[in-house]
């Protein structure tokens, strides 16, 4: 079984007796947040200009730690959050990917990314990305044993527009190989009043869900990405009444799914 790594790499949030103010319900899920954080992990530093961009969509998805702490105390639900902000080394890119370390971002050089070299790469890889992935093992390696089932749900935001277009969907539901469980979920969601669209703004089958598929695929478990438009979470007390929706919605869900992966 993969072991504990140091915790500057991620965050572990773990079920706990008392699950705040009014739980909803739920069959088992591990929750996972690939970009939640916007930290440069000593012993990198950011400039000035470096931080302009952390604090934006390209250093973290805004609104999604909110959102995965909200989802994990209301279900009691194990979740896992990255500390280390997706422009070190993305945690939802393979890491053969080309864009898993952006050296810029929109033409403008990154300082702690400069002149990266073979064993700064390898260095991020063993002490990040590696462990934030080891840790979503390890948990679903003792649910497992424990003979838990639990659905891995990858949590993302997305901008309301990119590129000058207008993305109209409030919710997105991420999938490749579970169908019918996304189908299922997506409908929940519209039920409960969210504008919701199916592999938008980006598509599972076109290979965009490293993170909750690595995971799914080496446990045998069903799995699934959200992505929730920012312009619905960005401040702490809209996250978490979106949150509190998305429980509404999805908690009766995972009790019903398919347990293994399809033949």
């Amino acid at each position: 079984m993969p072991q504990p790594a140091p915790a500057r790499a991620f965050e572990t949030l773990l079920p706990s007796a008392d699950r705040g103010d009014d739980p909803v319900p739920a069959g088992p899920w591990l929750l996972t947040c690939e970009h939640a954080s916007r930290r440069v992990p000593a012993p990198l530093r950011a400039d000035a200009d470096d931080r302009r961009w952390l604090a934006t969509h390209w250093g973290h998805d805004l609104g999604a730690r909110a959102v995965v702490r909200t989802l994990a105390r209301r279900w009691g639900a194990p979740a896992v959050l990255a500390r280390f902000s997706r422009l070190v080394v993305d945690a939802n890119r393979e890491p053969e990917h080309p864009d898993l370390v952006r050296v810029q971002v929109e033409g403008q050089p990154l300082s702690f990314n400069r002149g990266l070299d073979p064993g700064e790469l390898d260095r991020r890889l063993r002490c990040l990305h590696g462990p934030y992935h080891a840790e979503v093992d390890r948990l679903l390696a003792q649910a497992t044993t424990a003979g838990q089932r639990p659905v891995v749900l990858s949590l993302h935001s997305f901008t309301p527009v990119w590129e000058g277009l207008t993305r109209p969907m409030e919710v997105g539901v991420l999938f490749d190989e579970h169908d019918e469980l996304a189908e299922e979920a997506a409908r929940r969601l519209e039920a409960e009043g969210f504008v919701t669209a199916r592999n938008a703004p980006y598509s599972g089958k076109a290979g965009l869900i490293y993170a909750p598929q690595r995971h799914g695929r080496a446990h045998g478990l069903p799995y699934l990405e959200l992505e929730l438009n920012q312009a619905l979470i960005t401040r702490p007390a809209a996250a978490r009444a979106v949150a509190a929706r998305v429980a509404r919605a999805l908690g009766p869900l995972s009790g019903s799914a398919p347990c293994t992966r399809p033949g």
